[in-house]
Order: structure tokens, then C-alpha cells, then sequence
């Protein structure tokens, strides 16, 4: 997402991937301005981790929803993946913690 530059509207992409089913991540949503809040808003509701990046997400936004991210995006990718997976290890220990 990126809403720090005033004169644009908000990009949004969405990004899935199952170890045991993708070789890579795809795609599952993109879009600015109202869809883009739609597809944070679903993200928030479902307790999906969002990152910002404004360089990611416009390049993100071009690819065909379901198409694989392309191997020039695999790093960047991949941190996304490492922070989604720290903030559900910190979130499972959190809540272990409390049960």
C-alpha cells in the first residue's frame, strides 16, 4: 500500500502462497484507490499481515491476478515472507501465552 504521495490513490496488492502447493507466490488481488481499501480492509478483517511498499506494490499491481510473481521479485518476496511468518510466530506465542 502506499498512500504517502497525496495526488495518488492507494495501490493494494495481495500475494498467496502454500509451501505445499505453489512453487512460487501468485498474485490473488490488486487494485488503487476503492478496491485497494477493500482488499486492506478483508486483509485487516482476517488478521493478514500487511506490509507497505510502495516500490513492490506498483509493480505487484501490474501482474494478472493469479499469475506467479516474476523471479526479478523473488527477494523482495521472500522479505515479505519472513515478516508475515515472524508476525505469526510472535502472534502464536503471544496467544499461547495467555491461554
Amino acid at each position: 500500500m502506499d498512500d504517502r504521495r497525496p495526488n495518488r490513490r492507494k495501490t493494494a496488492a495481495a500475494l498467496r502462497y502454500r509451501r505445499d502447493a505453489d512453487a512460487v507466490p501468485r498474485v490473488t488481488a490488486s487494485g488503487r484507490g476503492a478496491i485497494a481499501e477493500k482488499i486492506l480492509k478483508l486483509a485487516q478483517e482476517a488478521g493478514i499481515p500487511i506490509r507497505e511498499d510502495a516500490s513492490l506494490v506498483e509493480v505487484l499491481a501490474r501482474l494478472d491476478v493469479g499469475s506467479e510473481i516474476p523471479p526479478q521479485l523473488y527477494r523482495a518476496v521472500a522479505e515479505i515472507l519472513a515478516f508475515v511468518y515472524r508476525m505469526d510466530q510472535q502472534w502464536k506465542e503471544t496467544n499461547v501465552e495467555k491461554a
